[in-house]
């Protein structure tokens, strides 16, 4: 039997409009004992991760746990890029057990999820877990994540995949919702967000731009 190839995106890979991406505790009290990343490169990719989001249109929750007594406010890289936006703020470990996430998850009606937070062995293997026992197809974006040490991320990181969610990255997220640089209507808002928080390839952007007046498409 002959496969025939088509020139059409394979059905795992994810679209602005089919997906709800969850932010989980961005909060310093969570980031201080992380040690699996950065803090530096964690708020960068955490910006990143946002900017993506909102200049997509992706529906986005914001949680929080204990924000006003313990953990404080969500980074701000977050909360700009979502100004005005409401916290959901927590007493639950696993946000997936908060009544109040879970009927914003089920207004907006998304069959995907999508990850990204503090700490991955618990506030991230939480609702992944939960979500995928209850049918959604969940994604976790693994360097917009940390945990207390690089065993704790990894084996957390291990334990999702396993139980069937598919791991990603910053720039991967951001890059699989373009797609296409054709696409010229958000051309500009990905290769910016690229160019400010894109790390090494957002060097080359901005070098090939200035040197050469390059464009992808």
């Amino acid at each position: 039997m002959t496969v025939q190839a088509k020139p059409t995106p394979g059905a795992l890979l994810l679209a602005p409009q089919d997906h709800t991406l969850i932010l989980i505790d961005f909060q310093p009290q969570m980031a201080f004992a992380t040690h699996s990343i950065d803090a530096t490169v964690l708020r960068n990719n955490a910006a990143l991760v946002s900017r993506a989001a909102a200049g997509f249109g992706v529906s986005t929750i914001l949680t929080t746990v204990a924000e006003k007594s313990f953990s404080g406010p969500m980074f701000s890289e977050i909360t700009e890029a979502f100004a005005g936006q409401a916290m959901l703020d927590r007493t639950s470990m696993n946000t997936w057990e908060d009544a109040a996430v879970i009927e914003r998850v089920n207004a907006i009606g998304k069959p995907r999820i999508v990850l990204a937070g503090l700490w991955t062995s618990v506030c991230i293997v939480g609702p992944a877990l939960s979500a995928l026992d209850q049918g959604f197809e969940v994604y976790v974006i693994a360097d917009a994540c940390g945990d207390v040490s690089p065993e704790a991320h990894e084996r957390a990181m291990q334990r999702m995949v396993q139980a069937g969610a598919r791991p990603m990255t910053s720039l991967q997220y951001l890059l699989e919702l373009q797609r296409d640089w054709a696409r010229g209507e958000t051309y500009e808002l990905t290769t910016g967000i690229a160019r400010q928080w894109g790390g090494a390839y957002g060097l080359g952007v901005t070098y090939a731009k200035t040197m050469f007046g390059a464009h992808e498409g």
